[in-house]
């Protein structure tokens, strides 16, 4: 079996170089190894008795390795580069410097040290189910492609794996793309079962095969110029753009089934096919470009959405919008063609269930809507009271970020004592990985241990939990990790944060909790104060799981108070002392060892049984200025121990203090906002100390914020195109009228189902906007032409509008309809979007 420095020299000399020049590879960082060293351990013991001091083994060992330039001699025919073998490569060789002479007799490394292969930093670690491992975390390049660049790092390991000597293996520990691949699948069947009940809700309007043909066939010709126009705009195939051509599938027939439903009603009045053709298309043609160019304004607000948010949902958008063009460019051109290709005269026959069905509701909505023309103030006074029930819902509805997703992965952080040592954390990471290997949804464990990128102490170690994949699991990833953490707190004097890995993350820093909030203040005291009383306070409130607070006390320190007089008159300096401490207990690299493919370090360093506790310290002495006797350092030195901060954080260079938070199953987002600024004030805040979310949170702020002047821009949007094509001032405003409907109906269904405001449900009730006017513009737009052409009055224009617009609207509705219920109703992976 291959030893840790054996692990971390390959992959840092071989693995890593050779991931890094994949294409698409941005970056390879190594976690849970370090590089190999050559460590010296001194016996404090032994260098007392020979009366050496550490700095005096620090400056031999340094001036016996040395790799500098030698110059060169240049002749009248030949020049000669000069080397020499100053260099000491390997550990066993280092026990030959001679780095004192005492009685006549010289001292040697090994009478006062031993010198073992190590590494850097002994107090670095990795573990995959049980077994040291060394840990590449490979990150793609800001825009290539995570599939094609996994592709090609699965291709290259065989090959580096034949470079690898015996007892070293390469593992694929955790590959994003298995989710990311069973997400696309998924809402690609979603995809392909809607577009099959959008051409089913045709078929059973109009009961003609050749009719759904049609409909069926600018549906995919309408998805294929889309995917087109994507990949010459450098678009990818992902979750959100998938998601924007299954919903948009209902859109997409939408303009197909105005123009074949007006077709065939012209052919049902006996027209030719292809004179019905040309007249449906003529009576129709504006409709659908005032239903596209409309729609489209709905989508600019979602266009121009900055940070974030913005980056994420601006291509869902664009693919929204190409979508939705490329199918009126079809719906005008190509529907009529085939109408008048295909289409016949049908013979009446018996109405169908659904065409009963169909004329009952006609017949019921034609007495309705004349109940409601005689009433003209009752149902303005609905309107205004559905706006403000709109607007009542919005403020009261949970308001969160973005849905919880299930990756398929848990991050783990186990926190013991601020005072606990490397070889107890790693006893208690062994412990806690066990724990959870025995769960039988868990695929495997991995745990970093050691001050580093993801660990900014020791007393912290990381664990990243691989569940099986959704279909051999028996429940999601948020209840396995309350069942985690349940099994992991049987383990007295540790604290355990399970959270699911997001594939959208924020955060730019290592945290325990989902959420955090920082307080900032100039008074670091002060600071401390008031975070500890808002951090007790928080973790009283019901609506917050996992408090925590990111920066931690009660770290054990050593304080040394020197006596400077005393210490003057031995001729001893402080920077001597802390050439000594820094030699003995700092892990000093005193030199380089260079090598062909890599450079390694000289660390020296007091034995391991001096480095258990500051008695220690009572064995290290201190030579004075110009040489002499050997001081010891408890001689002009007391000790105190006290506690302190194991990290001291900063936020735009004030000290800083983060709590980070889950939220309570219930509560949203929004909610945890208002529980911190209740609890701040309840314990009296001062205003010196500043609070500001971070991460998510700080996200959703700038979202909430900006939600109602998204919704507002939408509507102003509709209004101002919608003006210009009608030019007039009342037509759009009575096109969003409708508005207000729709949004009581989004927000009661958010309500009844339990389902947060999230970025997700935003663009939702967007979209709902756009689905909602097109149906008041088909009205409109035939109202008009009845008033235009037939002299008609406003009232009679809207009747005859209202009659025939019913079953376009009916079927576009249902389009609309089963187009999103196969998302709504998904299940498998990314459903969560």
């Amino acid at each position: 079996t291959a030893t840790l420095r054996d692990l971390s020299d390959r992959a840092d000399t071989l693995i890593a170089p050779q991931l890094s020049q994949v294409t698409g590879v941005g970056r390879v960082s190594v976690q849970g190894g370090v590089r190999p060293a050559v460590r010296i351990q001194a016996d404090l013991g032994r260098l007392a008795a020979n009366r050496i001091g550490m700095e005096d083994l620090r400056l031999a060992i340094a001036a016996a390795n040395i790799a500098g330039a030698k110059g060169s001699l240049d002749g009248r025919r030949q020049s000669y580069t000069l080397d020499a073998n100053d260099q000491i490569l390997r550990a066993s060789q280092y026990n030959d410097i001679i780095v004192a002479w005492r009685n006549g007799a010289p001292v040697s490394l090994r009478d006062v040290a031993q010198v073992v292969d190590g590494l850097e930093n002994s107090r670095v670690g990795g573990w995959h189910n049980g077994e040291q491992t060394v840990v590449l975390d490979v990150l793609r390049q800001p825009g290539a492609n995570i599939i094609n660049t996994v592709e090609l790092v699965k291709k290259e390991l065989p090959q580096i794996q034949r470079a690898l000597p015996a007892g070293m293996s390469l593992e694929i520990v955790n590959d994003r793309t298995v989710t990311i691949r069973a997400s696309i699948f998924e809402v690609q069947l979603t995809l392909v079962i809607a577009a099959a009940l959008v051409v089913l809700v045709v078929l059973m309007f109009l009961r003609s095969w050749r009719a759904t043909i049609i409909a069926g066939v600018s549906l995919p010709l309408s998805i294929i110029a889309t995917f087109s126009i994507m990949w010459a705009a450098g678009f990818s195939l992902d979750n959100l753009s998938l998601m924007a051509l299954t919903i948009g599938t209902g859109f997409i027939v939408d303009d197909a089934i105005v123009m074949i439903e007006n077709i065939v009603r012209n052919i049902e009045e006996g027209k030719a096919p292809r004179q019905a053709a040309l007249d449906g298309a003529r009576q129709i043609s504006f409709t659908v470009v005032s239903l596209t160019v409309s729609l489209i304004a709905v989508f600019i607000p979602l266009l121009f959405m900055t940070g974030i948010v913005g980056r994420m949902f601006s291509e869902f958008a664009l693919t929204l919008t190409i979508a939705v063009v490329v199918s009126a460019v079809i719906s005008l051109t190509l529907t009529p063609m085939l109408c008048a290709v295909l289409l016949r005269f049908a013979p009446p026959r018996g109405p169908s269930r659904l065409e009963t069905l169909s004329l009952a509701l006609d017949r019921g909505y034609y007495v309705s809507l004349d109940w409601a023309l005689k009433r003209e103030k009752l149902m303005l006074a609905i309107t205004v009271a559905t706006l403000a029930l709109t607007v009542a819902l919005y403020i009261v509805i949970p308001k969160g970020f973005l849905p919880r997703q299930d990756t398929g992965v848990l991050s783990v952080v186990l926190e013991a004592s601020a005072d606990a040592s490397f070889d107890k954390m790693t006893a208690l990471q062994a412990k806690i990985a066990e724990e959870f290997r025995r769960d039988p949804d868990v695929r495997a464990v991995t745990s970093v241990l050691g001050v580093g990128p993801l660990n900014a102490t020791t007393n912290v170690a990381r664990l990243t939990v691989m569940l099986r994949p959704h279909s051999e699991r028996h429940e999601n990833a948020e209840k396995i990790a309350d069942r985690l953490k349940a099994a992991g707190q049987k383990l007295p004097g540790v604290a355990l944060y399970v959270q699911p890995v997001q594939d959208i993350q924020i955060t730019t820093r290592p945290s325990r909790s989902q959420y955090q909030y920082t307080l900032t203040s100039p008074d670091r005291e002060e600071l401390l104060t008031w975070s500890n009383r808002l951090l007790d306070s928080l973790r009283e409130t019901p609506g917050l799981r996992n408090v925590a607070a990111e920066t931690q006390d009660g770290g054990l320190r050593t304080l040394m108070r020197i006596d400077r007089e005393k210490m003057g008159r031995l001729g001893i300096t402080a920077q001597m002392v802390d050439d000594v401490l820094n030699d003995a207990f700092g892990q000093r690299q005193i030199s380089t060892i260079y090598t062909q493919s890599n450079q390694y370090r000289v660390i020296l360093e007091a034995a391991a049984q001096y480095q258990r506790d500051p008695s220690a310290l009572e064995k290290l002495y201190v030579a004075p200025l110009g040489g002499g006797p050997q001081t010891p350092l408890a001689s002009f030195v007391r000790l105190e121990n006290l506690s302190a901060p194991l990290t001291v954080a900063h936020e735009d260079q004030f000290p800083a203090s983060t709590i980070s938070f889950d939220l309570a199953e219930g509560y949203a987002l929004g909610d945890a906002v208002k529980i911190i600024a209740s609890a701040e004030a309840a314990i009296g805040m001062p205003s010196s100390i500043l609070g500001v979310f971070s991460a998510d949170a700080a996200e959703f702020n700038k979202s909430l914020a900006s939600e109602p002047w998204l919704i507002l821009a939408a509507v102003v949007s509709i209004y101002v195109v919608l003006g210009v094509l009608y030019e007039s001032f009342a037509h759009p405003f009575t096109v969003l009228t409708t508005l207000p409907s729709a949004g009581v109906g989004a927000l009661l269904a958010l309500l009844l189902f339990r389902i947060e405001m999230s970025i997700v449900a935003l663009i939702g009730v967007v979209l709902l906007m756009g689905i909602v006017k097109k149906n008041a513009i088909m009205m409109i737009d035939f109202a008009l032409d009845a008033e235009r052409d037939d002299g008609l009055s406003a009232r009679d224009a809207i009747v005859r509008a209202c009659h025939l617009r019913f079953r376009p609207i009916m079927m576009t509705t249902l389009a609309a309809l089963f187009g999103a219920l196969p998302l709504a109703l998904s299940h498998g992976p990314g459903s969560e979007l």
